[in-house]
């Protein structure tokens, strides 16, 4: 069993001829070097055992600090990924919108040229009518007119033209 302080503070020897029993001072100061030198050796292993704890620590801090910085560098990639994904889907949106007035505008000016052709076809249309009805009338006029009448009184004398039909043979 190691001996403490107080063990040794309150050690008493017995008196001899010249003083102190010289072995058992002697034996009492083995015991102290043994349990000294268990301490010192427990100390060395502590001390050991706490440098490499220490490290550990050290090296887990680095670790941490490490894996923080990636962290924050990883959310600041990430943020500069969402603002560079909003501003190209800013840009996509912007250029559909352009692509949608465009062909919307496309549209209105194809729409209006129809509706121009529309409007000169009826025009011609309405002229053609006109034309083809004054012509149509002017027929029916030629057609009632009492010359077709006096055509048909109109009588040839066929015997007349025998004859001379005959002659000239």
């Amino acid at each position: 069993m190691p001996l403490t302080p107080l063990d040794i503070h309150n050690k008493e020897f017995s008196k001899g001829f010249r003083g102190y029993n010289e072995d058992e001072v002697n034996e009492f100061l083995d015991q102290i070097m043994k349990d000294l030198e268990i301490l010192i050796k427990e100390k060395k292993d502590l001390e050991t055992k706490l440098k490499s704890s220490s490290e550990k620590v050290g090296h887990f801090t680095s670790i941490e600090e490490t894996l923080h910085k990636s962290i924050v560098v990883a959310q600041e990639a990430a943020e500069e990924v969402r603002r560079n994904s909003q501003k190209e889907a800013k840009l996509i949106v912007k250029e559909a919108e352009k692509n949608a007035d465009r062909i919307v505008n496309e549209a209105l000016s194809k729409a209006r040229r129809v509706a121009i052709e529309i409007e000169e076809l009826k025009k011609q249309s309405k002229v053609f009518r006109n034309r083809f009805k004054m012509l149509v009338e002017a027929q029916l006029d030629l057609i009632n007119t009492d010359d077709w009448n006096h055509l048909m009184e109109y009588d040839v004398d066929t015997e007349s033209l025998d004859r001379v039909s005959a002659t000239e043979e």
